[in-house]
């Protein structure tokens, strides 16, 4: 069996892992960027649920109507934080991927690809996640 799938780390920006892939650089039809970190939220109280929705919301508007040559104008935001049991002496893992659909073929790997995922990263990040002020971010669970 070949292994067709490619993930490229662009390391850490500000407590939080940030990477792409795909499932098939040979025949490219999606990439998917991934953003991850540890959570402690600041405060028990908070509607988490309606915390991840709005942000999730806000994502996908700046995703899929940033301008781009390479990428379609839709995108799937998937913002995996387990809600049910998050309290404030346990941290929880937070998952942000998000799939791009490919318009025309290029170099998974080149240096205008990993800065246009990076640059987005830290737009996501600043504006969107650490915005909220309800959570502590780490990148380990201890």
């Amino acid at each position: 069996m070949v292994k067709n799938g490619k993930y490229i780390s662009l390391n850490t920006y500000d407590q939080f892992k940030i990477g792409y892939g795909t499932v098939d650089h040979k025949n490219l039809k999606s990439i998917y960027l991934r953003i991850s970190s540890w959570v402690l939220p600041n405060n028990d109280e908070v509607d988490f649920d309606t915390l991840i929705k709005n942000s999730r919301k806000k994502i996908k508007n700046l995703v899929c109507e940033s301008k781009n040559d390479f990428f379609k104008p839709e995108c799937i935001v998937d913002f995996d934080l387990r809600t049910k049991g998050i309290s404030n002496i346990r941290k929880s893992f937070l998952n942000l991927e998000i799939t791009f659909f490919v318009e025309n073929k290029f170099d998974v790997k080149s240096k205008y690809i990993k800065n246009y995922f990076y640059n987005i990263s830290k737009i996501i990040i600043n504006d969107y996640i650490k915005n909220d002020k309800e959570y502590i971010f780490t990148l380990t669970k201890k």
